[in-house]
């Protein structure tokens, strides 16, 4: 990264209005909880993190969809996104959109992304209990962007994104060599698993008979007091009703606290009741709670565990639950039901790690052949 800070240094900067850069307008929005989603059709964009905010396919409606290479912006506070859209798309509640004005001589994904961290830095100013910013905040919200000749500098702009994507790429292979998933090829094990999914046996189990919740010390602070990164004593990540980052924003002291590792954990006070597996040290802090597998005293693996949160997730995080329509704790969530490969009425263990091994080399597949085409491309346009 020292290339990039050298780079910093000389760099001009102005200062921009995004009403200067953008038009920023409202969108038509559809009722996320009355959408249906269909295979093919327009990208429809909710108050969601993954898939850049996408969370499916809709049919068209009376009314064209917003244009692509747009910006979209979510307005409520707890739904802090902001992602560039490459292809038409319609859009849930309090999402606004921003288009580029004509000082944008240059307009490709690189300078969006970089628009889009500026963007997404005002947003993040907001949070649930102060309902989100208006139209006009983000209109005459100033930015600082690199400048060369009173002109926008798109070449710093491209050339920054380029050398960020390059340290990023150089991550991600580190990754995939130290942990092995560079190797993404299917055992006959595995396929044999993909190949007979249909045949598998499946049984209900009460996640009151599979899990517990673990109790946790309850601490003295609130979140809006804590560092949002370690320092001085504070170096305990502390779990809280937020899905962003795993709903580990904060961090406390680690004196005191429940030190909790290798478990899930659940909100209880939430827009969205998604589980995770906490593989890391963490605590508990306020609107949410972890449980541990107690089944017949088996000590789960990590892929067993991943395996159950998808489980937990598809009574959970349900479309109809909301912070006005709540799901409840622990209370609730331990008598429904969740659906397991059983091998003699018990959970099947061997295919539940087989299956999660199977679907990780799936999924990781694309991405390392991404990594090793845009290396190759990086190294070959520096050869030249």
């Amino acid at each position: 990264m020292s290339p990039l800070n050298e780079k910093l240094k000389s760099v001009k900067w102005g200062e921009f209005r995004i009403d200067d850069l953008f038009e920023v307008v409202g969108t038509k929005s559809l009722d996320s909880n009355a959408i249906d989603f269909t295979d093919a059709g327009i990208n429809f964009v909710g108050r969601t993190f993954e898939n850049n905010g996408i969370q499916g396919k809709i049919q068209k409606r009376n009314f064209e969809p917003n244009e692509s290479f747009t910006i979209t912006a979510t307005v409520i506070g707890n739904y802090k996104y902001v992602k560039f859209q490459t292809e038409p798309y319609y859009c849930s509640q309090n999402i606004n959109k921003l288009t580029p004005k004509p000082i944008f001589k240059k307009w490709n994904y690189k300078i969006a992304y970089y628009l889009v961290t500026s963007v997404q830095k005002f947003v993040s100013l907001y949070d649930g209990q102060q309902g989100g910013y208006k139209l006009n905040d983000i209109k005459n919200h100033k930015i600082q962007l690199p400048i060369l000749n009173s002109d926008l500098d798109f070449k710093f702009i491209e050339e920054f994104i380029n050398e960020l994507e390059a340290a990023r790429l150089c991550e991600l292979e580190a990754y995939f060599l130290a942990t092995g998933l560079k190797d993404y090829m299917l055992t006959k094990k595995e396929e044999k698993v993909l190949n007979k999914f249909k045949d598998i046996e499946w049984g209900e189990f009460k996640l009151g008979v599979l899990f517990e919740k673990l109790s946790t010390k309850k601490l003295p602070f609130k979140a809006d007091e804590l560092p949002k990164q370690t320092i001085g004593k504070y170096t305990l990540p502390c779990l809280t009703s937020s899905f962003k980052n795993q709903g580990l924003n904060y961090f406390v002291p680690k004196d005191g606290s429940t030190i909790l590792k290798n478990v899930i954990s659940i909100p209880s006070n939430s827009d969205i009741y998604r589980a995770y597996f906490q593989s890391n040290e963490f605590t508990v802090l306020s609107d949410a709670y972890a449980i541990q597998w107690i089944l017949d005293d088996v000590k789960l693996l990590l892929s067993h565990y991943l395996f159950a949160v998808q489980c937990i997730n598809k009574v959970t995080d349900l479309p109809m639950y909301s912070y006005k329509n709540k799901l409840g704790g622990w209370n609730v969530v331990k008598n429904k039901y969740i659906q397991l490969p059983i091998k003699g009425n018990k959970p099947d263990y061997e295919i539940m790690d087989t299956l999660i091994s199977a679907i990780q080399k799936l999924v990781i597949k694309d991405v390392v052949l991404y990594v090793e085409m845009k290396t190759k491309h990086s190294k070959n346009k520096t050869h030249k």
